[in-house]
């Protein structure tokens, strides 16, 4: 069959989903001008054009910490009720305008108390402003079904706390759990027993694993700690030589662990060192269950329709490429299989279709 030629105009037209994007890292520049000056808070520029600049600059250092650093300003505005339900519904939002049909997003709640909500308070600000900007972009004619996953910080002690609230939300919104924030020297199995409580409770869960950090952050996920997906992954290649995999890498493929990979930030953080040569493609090509997503929109400067150009332009990625990678994401999602299916027969092959 010969493959499919696409373009940016309809790249853009075509369904997507997104498994793995921080919701603090997604915030429109114009709020947050708008809601730092509210709180007083100082940026590094009030220009909404020079302040995105300076955020792709500032994550493009190839340090993960530094990347990491950049989210104290985004933080700084997400300490209130106000704050949240403004940036939770633009962000569902953004992803309609996208063209993002299904999408989950993470954040961890206990970097949100400054202003003196409480976790659960936190939780359901969220959820309301996802629900406000689900029923905007349903009446728009662009509807996108946004899920929640709550995220622990890897190196506090709030991690526990965090899997009771995803416990406690798994009705009203929330879908699944992560753990987040510098990987290196902060291995997942220091918060197992939060882990052990989310499987004895039927919450499914992803880590952030081999992406700071190598082969043992991904096994320690898997193996461990019982990770239904990893977040990011790219160093899974560590045990690929000459395309034959080992036990850890087979594993992944053989079972088919969703592998949340995120390009552009992988460029950023120096877990990967240019489009053409990412390892997403070279394991599409040996059959893992590969997903495209964005992780921070504003840090990284990107979308959903970017991340797919880019793959098409320097990688040479066609529209078969990314109807996989975008069946691969809702078949991974962390919603009951019969919705995944709808989503997939409905809206995800049809939209494909016209694009073929």
């Amino acid at each position: 069959m010969t493959a499919s030629p696409v373009d940016t105009a309809t790249i853009r037209r075509l369904p997507k989903a997104v498994l793995h994007d921080h919701l603090d890292g997604g915030l429109r520049p114009a709020t947050l001008v708008e809601l730092a000056a509210e709180v007083g808070h100082t940026l590094p520029t009030t220009d909404p054009d020079e302040l995105a600049a300076w955020y792709y600059e500032a994550a493009n250092s190839g340090d993960l910490v530094r990347y990491i650093a950049t989210f104290e300003h985004t933080l700084a505005v997400l300490q209130s009720r106000e704050g949240l339900l403004r940036a939770a519904e633009e962000y569902v939002l953004d992803l309609a305008e996208d063209g993002v049909v299904y999408g989950e997003v993470r954040y961890a709640p206990e970097l949100n108390v400054n202003g003196g909500l409480t976790l659960p308070e936190v939780v359901e600000a969220v959820q309301e402003g996802l629900a406000a900007g689900m029923a905007k972009a349903a009446a728009a004619g662009t509807p996108v079904r946004v899920g929640t996953l709550l995220c622990g910080m890897r190196m506090f002690d709030r991690v526990r706390e965090a899997a009771d609230l995803a416990v406690a939300f798994r009705d009203a919104g929330v879908v699944g759990f992560d753990i987040a924030g510098a990987e290196d020297g902060f291995p997942p199995a220091d918060h197992l027993a939060a882990f052990e409580h989310l499987r004895s409770e039927s919450v499914p869960f992803t880590i952030h694993a081999g992406e700071a950090h190598g082969l043992p952050s991904i096994h320690q996920a898997l193996q461990v700690c019982g990770a239904q997906r990893i977040g990011h992954g790219v160093r899974i290649t560590d045990d690929i030589v000459d395309g034959k995999l080992g036990r850890l890498a087979g594993w992944v493929r053989d079972r088919r662990i969703a592998l949340e990979m995120c390009p552009t930030s992988n460029l950023q953080t120096g877990a990967a060192t240019s489009i053409a040569e990412h390892p997403i493609t070279a394991l599409r090509d040996l059959g893992f269950r590969v997903t495209l997503n964005t992780d921070n929109r504003l840090v990284s400067g990107t979308t959903m329709t970017r991340e797919m150009s880019l793959l098409v332009e320097e990688a040479g990625w066609t529209v078969e490429d990314l109807r996989t990678v975008t069946v691969n994401a809702v078949k991974s999602a962390f919603i009951p299989f019969g919705e995944r299916n709808a989503l997939i027969e409905d809206v995800v092959l049809p939209g494909y279709a016209s694009a073929l």
